[in-house]
């Protein structure tokens, strides 16, 4: 009784091993790919899963997540045979976990290997301008020829960048020349394309200026002689009316036409701003005539009631002055 009491617990314990052998829990996030006999068979699922014990092993645990990957600091020579230092970072996700547990070899330094090449590879092939320029077209480049050639390995390459790009310290201080002189250079050009459009902009206002004026003038010319005009066309209508007073017989009219011209040119004479004082000879007797006729022609229009011609001083002194061989007085 005592042997077989011994003999079921052990039995229990190796049950219970062998149990214990064959469950098997995945975490999430991962996958086991399962050998029998050194062969792959399956792929385990996160959740529990059971093999057979000692028939089945687990032969590799893949990360199923994204994964990034550092691309260390490496020498290039660009097309123009500059030497700059280059480091990135890569970025990948395994889609088939049997590709890339028996695919390759170090699946990560793979990867590794295959980046820094390629960067070798795809910078190299361009100036050092555009490198420093076009980092976008320098990793779009990189991921795709990255991405084909580790598609066979069951990854998917979902980003490669580059980092640093750390020319010499001496390429630095040339690239720092001739930015200053470029911009220098820009800045002259600026400022001679601001005097040009200010030259042009004042050129052009002269010449609006000059336009405007000028067609002033034209105006005010074309205003003066169509004033001559209409001035002229009322002296002739004078005259021709004088004339035909003439004709008729009335000499007085004459007589007003004269007088009004002598009073008008005595006027412009008396208001000139340069003289205070007029001496000239004139006919005394021929401006009472003149005034004479005036009142006459007043009376033929307006009957008895027309105003009397004004006296002139001459006529006065002369209704005051003694006639000789009178004796009296001319009243």
């Amino acid at each position: 009784m005592s042997g077989f009491d011994f003999t079921i617990p052990v039995l229990v314990i190796l049950v219970l091993a062998i149990l214990f052998a064959g469950v098997k829990t995945v975490p999430q996030g991962y996958n086991y790919t399962i050998e029998r006999f050194g062969k792959y068979t399956r792929t385990l699922s996160p959740g529990l899963s059971l093999i057979v014990p000692f028939f089945d092993r687990i032969g590799a645990k893949l990360n199923m997540m994204e994964q990034v990957l550092a691309v260390p600091t490496q020498e290039v020579i660009t097309k123009d045979n500059a030497n700059i230092a280059v480091d990135g970072i890569a970025f990948y996700q395994i889609l088939n976990a049997p590709q890339a547990a028996y695919q390759v070899s170090g699946l990560q330094n793979a990867i590794l290997n295959l980046t820094m090449t390629n960067i070798r590879t795809v910078m190299g092939s361009m100036v050092l301008d555009e490198l420093l320029s076009n980092r976008d077209t320098i990793n779009d480049r990189l991921l795709r020829v990255v991405d084909e050639a580790a598609h066979s390995w069951g990854i998917k390459m979902t980003r490669v960048e580059i980092k640093d790009i750390n020319p010499p310290k001496d390429l630095l201080d040339s690239m720092g020349r001739q930015m200053k002189a470029e911009r220098d250079k820009r800045a002259v050009v600026l400022e001679a394309e601001g005097t040009r459009a200010a030259q042009i902009l004042r050129a052009e206002g002269l010449k609006q200026a000059q336009i405007l004026e000028a067609e002033g003038k034209r105006e005010a010319s074309y205003r003066e002689a169509e004033g001559r005009e209409r001035l002229a066309e009322a002296e002739a209508k004078a005259t021709e009316m004088v004339s035909a007073a003439i004709t008729s017989g009335n000499v007085q009219a004459l007589n007003y036409f004269v007088a009004q011209k002598y009073t008008e040119a005595f006027g412009k004479f008396a208001s000139s701003p340069n003289q205070k004082i007029i001496m000239m000879p004139m006919e005394a007797s021929a401006l009472v005539g003149s005034l004479g006729g005036i009142g006459a022609i007043a009376k033929e229009v307006f009957g008895d009631n027309a105003p009397a011609a004004p006296a002139s001083p001459t006529t006065t002194a002369a209704r005051g002055r003694t006639v000789p061989g009178t004796g009296g007085t001319n009243s």
